[in-house]
């Protein structure tokens, strides 16, 4: 199961966190506030290993042109999960699982119209422009808080917007979405481990060490296979995924 959720993630850059919630929920019937701090716990592992293969297979991605963006986003990423990861236990999930459905929805339809419509696509700030650095903090800030919350990388986010907002192609998004999330998936998981919830040696035994093991096995493929993938075909994909990972959310968000 690691693996398959991983090779979909590696191969547009995502930590496969999206998958993996519904999967840790509804098959190994994890608790939904356990479930967040396992996959992020899950998603740190995969994301480190996509980003070695990635920065090392797609030779051709552009990723020191955004250095600028992705560090502001790291910022407010990390400020985010910090505060995020404090605050999960108070927030009830299935009043946030609605909202970020219907964001999920939006950004599949924006990417879709990307690759089936490029003239209409919308012009990405320019290079030198003033917003870049305030609207990639605000953008960290917005993925922080998801990341920490859902228990997901955010790729699902980073990634429209270093395409849709900062011009960024599609394997060079899908490689700095990994650099981003890294720091603040890391966040969060220091901030759940600081108040004690990975404490319990059955549930990395039986559950945590056999999916991270999967999912390094499905990072490694999935970040080979994006090395060859047409760049539209992507952005088709990443729009599928969005698409599935909402109706799977709010399907979740429902039933509970």
């Amino acid at each position: 199961a690691g693996a398959a959720v991983a090779v979909l993630g590696g191969l547009i850059g995502l930590g496969g966190a999206e998958f993996r919630l519904p999967l840790l929920i509804a098959v190994f019937a994890v608790f939904p506030h356990r479930a967040i701090r396992i996959n992020l716990l899950i998603s740190l592992a995969t994301l480190a290993i996509s980003a070695v293969v990635r920065l090392g297979v797609l030779q051709s991605t552009n990723v020191a042109a955004f250095t600028t963006d992705i560090l502001g986003m790291m910022l407010g990423g990390i400020i985010a999960a910090w505060i995020g990861a404090g605050l999960l236990a108070r927030i009830p999930k299935e009043r946030i699982v609605v909202v970020i459905a219907a964001l999920l929805l939006a950004t599949a339809a924006l990417l879709a119209a990307e690759a089936f419509l490029p003239g209409t696509a919308w012009t990405a700030l320019a290079p030198d422009s003033a917003l870049r650095v305030p609207l990639a903090i605000l953008a960290g800030l917005l993925v922080g808080a998801i990341s920490s919350l859902l228990g997901v990388a955010g790729g699902e986010f980073i990634i429209p917007i270093l395409i849709l907002i900062f011009g960024a192609d599609i394997r060079t998004a899908g490689t700095a979405s990994v650099l981003i999330s890294i720091p603040i998936v890391l966040t969060g998981v220091a901030r759940h481990a600081l108040t004690g919830h990975y404490r319990s040696p059955s549930m990395f035994q039986n559950l945590i060490l056999p999916m991270v093991l999967g999912s390094i096995v499905g990072a490694v493929i999935g970040g080979y296979l994006a090395a060859l993938a047409p760049t539209d075909a992507l952005r088709v994909v990443l729009a599928a995924i969005l698409a599935l990972s909402a109706v799977k959310l709010w399907t979740k968000g429902n039933a509970d």
